[in-house]
Parts: structure tokens; C-alpha cells; sequence
């Protein structure tokens, strides 16, 4: 989910604000994740994995587990940091 990072709120106007493991139109890649994207518009082919966020301000980003597994408890896996990738 995310929200506008100066005030702390959801992004006004945005038609999409999160992402579900649940969607069934979530695209995964073939070793089992999943690639998330955000920003003001969806990379081409990507638009089930992506999450909008406004052109003009920053964002910040919270996730929430629903029923996690024994790694994530045990702190053997961990969420990898959001990478900056090129815009299209």
C-alpha cells in the first residue's frame, strides 16, 4: 500500500493504491516471486503488478502480511529494499 509521503494519507486521485498476493492477475516470475512497480504509470506489459503513485510528490510504502510463514518469524527471509528502476 502505499500512501503520500508528506502527509501521511492515501494519494488523492490515484485508482489504484496496493497490490494483493491473493489477485489472481498478479504476475510471478518462474522461481516464485513477484515484481512489484510504482509509480505515476505502469511499465508496458505490467499494469496487474503496479501500484500508482502521484508524479509530483514522494510516496512511502507499507506492507502487510496476512497469515505469514515460520521464515518470517524466524527473520530468515526479509523484504527486499525497493530498487529504483529506469522509467519508461
Amino acid at each position: 500500500m502505499v500512501y503520500n509521503r508528506e502527509t501521511h494519507t492515501l494519494i488523492r486521485g490515484a485508482s489504484r493504491l496496493s497490490r494483493s498476493s491473493q489477485d489472481p492477475a498478479l504476475q510471478k516470475n518462474a522461481d516464485g516471486t513477484t515484481d512489484l512497480y510504482f509509480g505515476p504509470r505502469p511499465p508496458a506489459g505490467k499494469d496487474s503488478n503496479w501500484v500508482e503513485t502521484d508524479p509530483a510528490g514522494r510516496f512511502e510504502v507499507l506492507v502487510r502480511f496476512y497469515g505469514p510463514g515460520k521464515p518470517l518469524f524466524e527473520k530468515t527471509w526479509t523484504l527486499p529494499d525497493i530498487e529504483k528502476v529506469a522509467a519508461q
